[in-house]
């Protein structure tokens, strides 16, 4: 034992100088090889044709810049009455996440879905800036045919973010989040506490920043039981702008099963159908002060 310390002792900064070096050889792996952590791409080849069955659609590809094209379908309702921009999670593309259009489509809603670059059909480099850039592009498109008012942004998971970002930036009618997040670093810094992850995340997507601007009803949906974005998450989302934010808990729901339960669809229900009712403080228990005797 006493020869143990001795040689700690005597080596102490070569084993500090090795921990170092594998700490920064850590941190530059994790630097420049988040977008394969943190993205998981499905890519189609040009020539693929979506097939969805009993849904009515339209693929569209848009020419961001040289180089970059965004792929995106628009699914059509009867006679609809709006638009749901719905922005995606950060696996596979729109080919998988395409079935989730008849949730709003029952509602007479047309539904817009994009897959960001490099996922699908779609080309070019991702960064955090230009899929906020391409996303407003879209975001702008469908404004030029649909008014604001009409204009619903739906959100699920890394999605939800930017659709946080697009709703601050924007007026659109309201924003549904599905299984947000805090922030990214927030969300990575669980899985990996010892490193710097605001520093070193490319994609830091700090929804928590941007939801404070967002002006429009804010729908929070999220599994108690989820496992990779912890509820809390949304409890302290909602907390940010409560005048504005409903968080519907769905209980036992975990992060990518929400469609299996039926009180997923009763809450989309809710949102959809229901007008929100007037409130007046002077009819409610809200002042009510218990008189003593």
């Amino acid at each position: 034992m006493a020869d143990t310390v001795i040689w700690l002792k005597d080596n102490l900064w070569s084993i500090l100088a090795v921990g170092a070096l594998v700490y920064l050889a850590l941190s530059i792996l994790v630097y420049f090889f988040q977008d394969i952590i943190l993205f998981r791409p499905e890519k189609l080849g040009k020539e693929f044709k979506f097939e969805y069955e009993n849904l009515k659609f339209h693929e569209y590809l848009i020419e961001v810049k040289p180089g970059v094209i965004l792929s995106g379908i628009r699914f059509k309702a009867e006679n609809p009455i709006g638009v749901v921009f719905y922005l995606k999670g950060n696996s596979r593309s729109i080919k998988g996440w395409g079935k989730f259009a008849i949730d709003f489509i029952r509602y007479r809603y047309d539904v817009i879905m994009v897959d960001y670059r490099g996922f699908g059909k779609s080309t070019g480099i991702r960064n955090q800036e230009e899929i906020k850039q391409d996303l407003q592009l879209v975001y702008n498109k469908i404004r030029e045919k649909v008014d604001e008012s009409h204009i619903i942004l739906y959100g699920r998971s890394l999605g939800s973010g930017f659709a946080t970002k697009l709703a601050s930036a924007n007026n659109p009618r309201m924003l549904i989040l599905d299984a947000p997040y805090y922030s990214m670093s927030k969300t990575t810094g669980r899985y990996m506490p010892f490193m710097p992850m605001s520093i070193l995340l490319k994609f830091p997507i700090p929804t928590y920043k941007w939801i404070k601007y967002v002006k429009c009803p804010i729908h929070i949906i999220h599994g108690t039981h989820d496992r990779l974005i912890p509820f809390k998450s949304s409890i302290r989302l909602a907390s940010i702008n409560p005048s504005l934010t409903r968080l519907h808990p769905v209980i036992g729901g975990g992060h990518n099963n929400l469609h299996n339960f039926e009180s997923y669809h009763e809450i989309l229900s809710r949102i959809f159908t229901i007008d929100k009712l007037e409130f007046d403080k002077e009819q409610s228990s809200i002042h009510f002060k218990r008189k003593h005797r």
